[in-house]
């Protein structure tokens, strides 16, 4: 190589010199400066990273542990080695020996059972701190219809009753919050368990139990009156039933994967899931055991299965409207008419079995009718935020992209702040936010979600994207569109919009299911559904005539992905999709819905590096290892 002569080795530029004799003197002197600047640099850099370190640790000290802000949580030193997540100080308290309790419920006249006779009974199973005497206590119960079913000549062997904390929610309390002092109380729904009555799948039925055993729980001369409910999935909706006419004493609640309601669960824009069919049987039988409970039958037994049915194929005509079985299991609005304690919502954004549009636009509406709340919502499925052997297994766009980041081994940290506060009273009221998880793993946290910076970028996918015509139906037609290649990174944050222009054929009925793709990583990034009954979104079907055009307001999942600069999207458009039941008129030959065009309207938010929003989460995998 020539002198002077330069190449780039990775990132660095390297220059090849050999020095002349008479430049050794100069070269020597230079080195010996470059020496004793670097010491002088390398002295620095210690001093500055010192001074860091120790300015860090004195914001820490200002702060209860329990206490310490979301961009410090990193810096903490959390037991890290277990599967779940822990508090770093351990409570002082042991757990007395549980007792049962059975609480007599009044019901409604609409809700009295036929069958065995016998009363109303709530079964709980209560375990308290042994504290000194006279001290008050708060509960933090977790209620499901999953304790002691099965066996007994049905199936399988039987679950655990509900005298046993549960592996998801009561084991957990029992070892992290009893000892600090809360009361750890699990309970069976009507007709689960040793609680009598019949079962009342999400009805008003339950959901007068539910509210019953809380303002029991409340009244008891050991309780502080602040009661909080926690569980995930049914366990997660038995919370908002137990806030749609409150107790008093209800003062939070922790809705994990808990559905709004079991039509918003079932359907999606009139999308039907396809165990949406028979479901309220189908709990009903996987739950069910040779007890007295059993042989007891709800007035909502008789048209519960029928509903879906009616729903699925002639909602335009009233199926889905021809009782109030719907209407009755529609949680939300009654929460927001009635309740003003607080929600901590806790999603996955991969959650394929109780959809994220259960949690966003909810977050915002609580928010707007005085409730305060909170939101977590990483890329993982139906699972806690604390599971990194369970984060480990997801699949690639379907969250593992965001492995390990996804895991917060601080959560525990996160409720006992809240549940200090809400339920003990201590401390200052937590604010209102977001957490949220790009699909590649970046935490950013927002006053709200999507967030109020967010701008629609909007485009016409007949001129700007690729491919926008063609017919979908369910005997294997399907359209491809594809955008043009985006320049710069484009972070979408909040829940893309879908407005296809299509035409119905002889057989007027059709839907779509979407599914988003990165088309240069052949990554999936989310999907959207729409049955063209419900076109304009919502649970109010409309009928169509043959050969007419309609526009489908369809809407995605929520999302918070990034799109690489030089990267492309990619929408399939099928008749139906993971999870979902084809439409009415799917296999007719002369169904199916030809796309016109539209518009695709994606939400972005600019979040530079340095932008105050990023924040760490503890490195838990700096702590552990994760075997694939």
């Amino acid at each position: 190589m020539a002198d002077g002569e330069s190449f780039i080795e990775g990132e660095i530029l390297v220059a090849d010199i050999v020095p002349t004799n008479s430049s050794r003197r100069e070269l020597n002197l230079s080195a010996l400066s470059t020496i004793a600047v670097s010491v002088v640099f390398l002295l620095l850099a210690v001093s500055f990273g010192e001074a860091i370190v120790g300015s860090l640790n004195e914001e820490l000290e200002e702060y209860e542990w329990w206490e310490t802000p979301l961009h410090l949580r990193h810096t903490m030193e959390l037991p890290m080695n277990d599967t779940r997540a822990k508090l770093p100080v351990e409570g002082i308290y042991n757990a007395t020996e549980y007792t049962e309790h059975f609480i007599e419920v009044d019901l409604p006249a609409s809700e009295q059972d036929a069958g065995f006779p016998e009363p109303a009974v709530m079964h709980v199973a209560l375990w308290l701190p042994d504290v000194e005497p006279g001290t008050k206590i708060p509960v933090i119960m977790t209620i499901h219809p999953y304790y002691d079913f099965g066996g007994e000549g049905i199936v399988g062997e039987d679950s655990n009753p509900n005298t046993v904390p549960d592996g998801g929610v009561g084991k957990w309390v029992y070892d992290t919050f009893v000892p600090h002092g809360y009361a750890l109380a699990q309970a069976s729904t009507f007709g689960t368990g040793q609680s009598t009555h019949c079962q009342d799948v999400k009805g008003l039925g339950e959901q007068t139990g539910i509210q019953a055993v809380v303002e029991w729980l409340g009244e008891q001369n050991w309780s502080n009156g602040n009661v909080g409910l926690m569980g995930k999935s049914y366990a997660g909706t038995t919370n908002w039933e137990a806030a749609q006419q409150p107790s008093e004493y209800l003062k939070t609640i922790v809705p994990i994967s808990g559905s709004i309601g079991v039509q918003e669960m079932f359907y999606r824009n009139g999308s039907s899931e396809s165990r949406a069919m028979l479901y309220d049987a189908l709990y009903e039988g996987a739950t069910a055991d040779l007890g007295t409970d059993d042989m007891r039958m709800c007035t909502d037994d008789l048209i519960g299965p029928l509903n879906p049915f009616s729903t699925w194929a002639g909602a335009e005509y009233g199926g889905a409207k021809w009782n109030d079985y719907w209407d009755e299991r529609r949680h939300l609005p009654d929460v927001l008419a009635n309740y003003r304690g607080s929600v901590y919502l806790v999603w996955g954004l991969q959650d394929w079995n109780v959809d994220p549009y259960h949690a966003f636009p909810t977050y915002q509406m609580m928010i707007d009718a005085g409730i305060n709340a909170r939101a977590i919502a990483g890329q993982w499925a139906h699972n806690y935020p604390d599971q990194p052997v369970v984060h480990n297994g997801l699949e690639s766009g379907y969250g593992k992209e965001a492995f390990p980041n996804m895991t917060r081994m601080d959560w525990a940290v996160e409720l006992f702040q809240w549940f200090n506060y809400y339920l003990k009273d201590i401390g200052e009221e937590p604010e209102p936010m977001v957490q949220i998880q790009t699909n590649y793993g970046k935490w950013h946290v927002e006053e709200t979600w999507p967030p109020e910076d967010m701008t629609w970028l909007l485009q016409d996918i007949s001129s700007e994207w690729n491919g926008a015509s063609g017919t979908v139906n369910g005997l294997g037609s399907s359209v491809t569109i594809t955008s043009e290649i985006f320049e710069d990174e484009t972070h979408v944050s909040g829940l893309p919009t879908l407005h296809l222009d299509v035409s119905t054929q002889a057989c007027q009925g059709g839907q779509i299911f979407a599914t988003m793709y990165d088309d240069t990583a052949n990554l999936r990034l989310g999907h959207a559904t729409m049955d063209i009954r419900y076109r304009d979104g919502g649970y109010d079907a409309k009928a169509t005539a043959p050969f007419s055009q309609y526009t489908m307001l369809m809407e995605f999942n929520p999302l918070d992905i990034v799109i690489p600069a030089g990267h492309s999207l990619r929408i399939e458009l099928t008749e139906t999709g993971e999870d979902y039941l084809s439409s009415p008129c799917s296999t007719n030959p002369a169904g199916g819905l030809t796309i016109n065009g539209g518009m695709i309207g994606l939400p972005i938010i600019d979040r530079p590096p340095t932008h105050e929003a990023w924040f760490e989460v503890p490195p838990w995998w700096e702590h552990q290892t994760i075997s694939e």
